[in-house]
């Protein structure tokens, strides 16, 4: 197992939660992070269909057998147990009691914020992080390698070309989880729905022509789009909301949590083709927006990611918000520095004022260094930009 920078988050909130959420896509780790974690803690699916069963019929008995507690997989296959759990930790006041983990986010949410609100600690997994796999000297040399192979752990703990496991885990996907959370008729349809937000990552989302693309209403493109946001397929960044004097963009944009996710999708099936592909710089883009999340999400903090642009076309493509301060940073998939890639910062700076801190910029080449005001950093040292405090 490669180490997870989101354990140390686990035993932290375990020592103040009775109940600790664990939730995340498909393979992303959650199971053996928590047995990792929680190792003294028996383990029951509840994908098993006998334990399932049993929680369901008798969840007072179910919870009996655990006097010390336990790990609850994939809990969201019976959320009326939830319930029970509510009385259960109640009565017993243990922190770190159980720890309930989840794919579908928007199941399992629902019943904490229904019946365990103010008894979970929760912590969201991505996939592996740069600095995951730099700490365990398995992060790949070259960017085009990054992009493509992104960082699901199967990938990384087996001998598997990323075209065969992403081609597995899409139809695993589509027939597990979208079948689970919504009743679709046409799978094709749906993969080709996931296909054509894969061609928009790094936009900004325009419902009406993407389900016009897929021959479906803009009402269905937004209700497949938040399975796909449940699922951690996808997440959506929000344009911030103070404008500096400025009218703005309203509308989100778009982006896969998993760069090599999004680039199989695309039809790549080699690195080489990422050199000369008209969507690398929207993969790299990805890619950046990711690991910005995981070093947030595994240190348990809020997002606090935005993006801004106004109206006559001014952007920057990250804003991170710590309190009353704002961090700007713009992406570049170029190796050279090109003087007009601060451009953008100078002006929002200047729109900022007193509530902008140093910005930075994260491009396509290895040197990391001061210039022009803006701290400049190679793609492999993007983990050093610091998390929010927010």
């Amino acid at each position: 197992m490669i180490p997870r920078i989101a354990s140390s988050t686990l035993e932290r909130l375990a020592k103040g939660f009775p109940v600790i959420a664990l939730t995340g896509p498909r393979q992303s780790g959650k199971t053996t992070l928590a047995k990792s974690v929680f190792k003294d803690k028996p383990y029951v699916s509840l994908e098993n269909p006998d334990e399932r069963e049993f929680a369901l019929r008798d969840p007072k008995r179910f919870l009996q057998r655990f006097p010390s507690g336990a790990i609850l997989d994939e809990v969201q296959r019976c959320p009326e147990l939830l319930s029970w759990l509510q009385g259960w930790v109640d009565e017993r006041g243990i922190m770190g009691d159980f720890v309930l983990t989840g794919s579908a986010q928007f199941d399992l949410l629902a019943g904490i914020t229904q019946t365990l609100a103010g008894r979970v600690g929760r912590v969201e997994l991505l996939p592996l992080s740069a600095a995951e796999l730099l700490a365990a000297s398995k992060a790949p040399s070259d960017l085009n390698a990054t992009l493509f192979q992104g960082g699901y752990p199967a990938l990384y703990d087996r001998d598997i070309a990323p075209p065969d496991w992403f081609a597995n885990y899409i139809a695993t996907y589509l027939e597990r989880d979208v079948r689970q959370l919504i009743a679709v008729r046409d799978l094709t349809q749906f993969q080709t729905f996931v296909k054509m937000c894969a061609a928009r990552t790094g936009q900004l989302l325009n419902l009406s022509s993407l389900g016009a693309d897929c021959g479906i209403t803009a009402v269905t493109a937004k209700q497949w789009l938040s399975v796909l946001e449940a699922s951690y397929i996808v997440t959506l960044l929000k344009p911030h909301h103070r404008n500096f004097g400025k009218r703005l963009v309203k509308t989100p944009k778009l982006y896969f949590c998993d760069a090599g996710l999004a680039a199989w999708l695309l039809g790549i099936r080699d690195t080489a083709a990422l050199e000369t592909h008209a969507a690398r710089g929207a993969l790299f883009e990805t890619h950046v927006i990711s690991e910005l999340m995981k070093q947030r999400l595994n240190a348990g903090q809020a997002l606090n990611l935005y993006f801004w642009r106004d109206h006559v076309g001014h952007e920057v493509d990250v804003l991170i918000e710590s309190g009353q301060e704002l961090q700007a940073l713009e992406i570049k998939s170029g190796t050279t520095f090109a003087s007009d890639w601060t451009d953008g910062l100078k002006k929002w700076q200047k729109y900022a004022g007193d509530e902008g801190i140093q910005p930075s910029l994260v491009y396509g080449g290895t040197a990391s260094y001061q210039r022009e005001g803006v701290q400049v950093w190679g793609w492999q040292d993007i983990g050093q930009i610091a998390p929010s405090t927010g």
